[in-house]
């Protein structure tokens, strides 16, 4: 059950996510798209769309800092184990607030506005249930375990686990005893990564280098000729 769990598994999320996305891209690149519902409702997004992503993007670098920079190299500029742990959790509390609230207000905006609820598509919803089981299993590894409970050194064991499988050399038993919530995020976060090209999240890689010198677009509301 171990290599199924933490071998198979993540390998299959990233030949999907990888075969995916060339195949999107083949066959759907008009679909390579945000779909933005901007016209018909911008009050919420205004104020959800922010920070959704704000939230999203200090919580992949803190992810990032967390899996991929070993132990040992942030000890050698200075930053004991104390100091990560304190800046994790209130950085990471943050971030994961700042993303539960913009997505509520999304998922509010979404559902609520008739005009918007018709774009939304069969692989959108299946896409924000997993995104809000991704975020609050996240939120609960960080706010149950590391700052109301006793912590947890995932660095220790989840980020030598996923290093190792970044570079073809997994060792599934540092995952046999990884707390349940932070198992489960992990597996949820393969499911995310393996549902990923099907969805509008190929957006985040359409890098909108033009948009800095791109004029404004203006939208204008249509007032009927009397």
């Amino acid at each position: 059950m171990n290599v199924a769990l933490w071998v198979v598994v993540p390998y299959v999320a990233l030949t999907v996510f990888v075969v995916g996305h060339v195949w999107r891209w083949r066959v759907d690149q008009f679909g390579w798209t945000t779909r933005t519902t901007q016209v018909l409702e911008s009050r919420l997004l205004r104020l959800g769309s922010p920070l959704f992503h704000l939230g999203a993007f200090a919580a992949i670098g803190g992810h990032v800092l967390g899996l991929l920079v070993p132990k040992s190299w942030t000890a050698a500029v200075g930053i004991d184990e104390h100091l990560y742990h304190l800046v994790s959790v209130v950085a990471g509390t943050v971030a994961g607030l700042m993303v539960v609230a913009g997505l509520v207000l999304l998922l509010a905006r979404r559902f609520t506005s008739p005009r918007v609820r018709r774009t939304t598509t069969r692989a959108d919803k299946v896409l924000f249930a997993v995104l809000a089981v991704v975020i609050l299993l996240g939120m609960s590894a960080t706010i149950g375990a590391n700052l109301f409970g006793g912590g947890y050194d995932y660095r220790a064991t989840i980020a030598v686990w996923f290093r190792g499988v970044l570079t073809l050399r997994p060792d599934p038993s540092l995952m046999a005893g990884v707390p349940l919530v932070f198992q489960l995020h992990a597996l949820s976060a393969w499911l995310l990564a393996a549902i990923w090209p099907f969805t509008r999240l190929v957006h985040v890689w359409s890098a909108p280098i033009a948009y800095l010198w791109r004029p404004y677009v203006v939208y204008r509301r249509r007032v009927p000729l009397s």
